[in-house]
């Protein structure tokens, strides 16, 4: 039997090179995870390799030097910069005689501690249980011994049938919980819609900004700090434009590189209100060296969710960190495609203002071309 080791907040990184153009990035990303979560990084192991290896992810060689590298430091936990499977995750356990975490369950951390609505609780929640639930499969063979004892003898069912059973029916409820306020969401957009209230989302990389520029906009108090994942329940307030139009302007959850599946299913009812939206306001760090590869990621994000065919203004932000000045960029048709802000500073914030209020005023002649003339 193998019992998992215990927690702690120190850990050594791994991140291995299997010659992806984006690696330089993906192993300063993980150094900022590992931050946002609180943990204290004692030591950095890196390495390249043509392939996976099946049953320990690193080869042999590597998996001895990580392991060193744990005892030398009395690390609690090796957090590979990487997808692990099970099996993957329970032979390094116990080579490394540490606890392993790979990239999906660093993110999902990060997400148990920031969320603090009831909604964004459940949804974390499901998407752990959901990412669990591969492990009882596949992953820990000591949960299939059977229960024993008097007063604990059963029909024979094994512990993993047990734990499934019971993780199964954990899912299914928080599903029906969020199906209830996913309708309740549902009636709210519907009241906007016969009121005339269009809707905008600010969508982006995580840490690009974007709830500094919410606040900016809508004098709000979402909580605004620089590390990633810190907004992760949706926020909502109305904005009234000079063209008489009002627009309900919604802060969201960050998007990252590799963003793991389970989250997108579980936060699927909050990433909704972007898919619903009539217009994105793609927020960019204009500082970052990588900010076409965040581009790409956010709309692939986008893509799956439904959101790709969304009108979007790009919101170059941090400007203040760069040496490029506040503009508008328009289109071959004459609308505002770009914008180069700072949302720390407040300059170019009423670049953002126009954009959004020539997006309302031509939504507002749309919608009075599409009314009956009164006889």
């Amino acid at each position: 039997m193998f019992d998992r080791p215990g927690n702690g907040t120190e850990a050594v990184l791994v991140s291995l090179d299997f010659g992806e153009a984006d690696y330089a990035e993906n192993l300063e990303e993980v150094k900022q995870l590992a931050a946002s979560a609180g943990v204290n990084t004692l030591a950095l192991v890196k390495g390249k390799r043509a392939r996976p290896d099946p049953a320990l992810f690193a080869g042999r060689g590597k998996v001895e030097e990580i392991a060193a590298t744990v005892a030398m430091t009395r690390a609690a936990a090796a957090i590979f910069n990487h997808e692990l499977t099970p099996i993957q995750e329970r032979n390094l356990e116990r080579r490394l005689n540490c606890r392993v975490v790979d990239r999906t369950s660093l993110i999902l951390d990060i997400f148990a501690q920031r969320a603090r609505s009831h909604e964004g609780k459940l949804q974390v929640e499901l998407a752990q249980l959901e990412h669990l639930s591969t492990r009882l499969v596949r992953g820990w063979t000591h949960l299939e011994r059977q229960k024993g004892g008097i007063g604990l003898r059963g029909p024979g069912e094994t512990q993993l049938e047990t734990d499934r059973r019971l993780l199964a029916r954990r899912v299914k409820t928080l599903k029906e919980k969020l199906s209830k306020l996913r309708s309740q969401r549902e009636v709210q957009r519907r009241a906007r819609s016969r009121a005339n209230l269009l809707a905008a989302s600010l969508v982006g990389y995580t840490n690009a900004g974007k709830s500094t520029l919410f606040n900016r906009l809508t004098r709000a108090e979402a909580y605004a700090a620089d590390q990633l994942f810190a907004t992760l329940d949706t926020t909502a307030r109305r904005v009234h434009m000079t063209s008489g139009a009002s627009i309900v302007l919604s802060d969201t959850v960050g998007f990252i590189r590799r963003l793991p599946h389970t989250l997108v299913v579980a936060f699927r009812a909050t990433l909704e209100e972007t898919a619903r939206a009539d217009l994105l306001l793609h927020i960019v760090d204009a500082s970052s060296s990588d900010r076409d590869a965040q581009i790409v990621a956010v709309n692939q994000v986008l893509a799956e969710i439904g959101a790709d065919a969304i009108p979007q203004v790009l919101v170059y932000n941090k400007i203040d960190r760069t040496r490029v000045p506040a503009r508008i960029e328009r289109g071959e048709c004459g609308k505002i495609v770009r914008v180069w802000i700072s949302a720390e500073s407040g300059e170019g914030l009423d670049f953002v203002r126009e954009a959004l209020d020539e997006y309302a005023a031509a939504a507002l002649r749309h919608t009075e071309l599409k009314s009956p003339v009164a006889a």
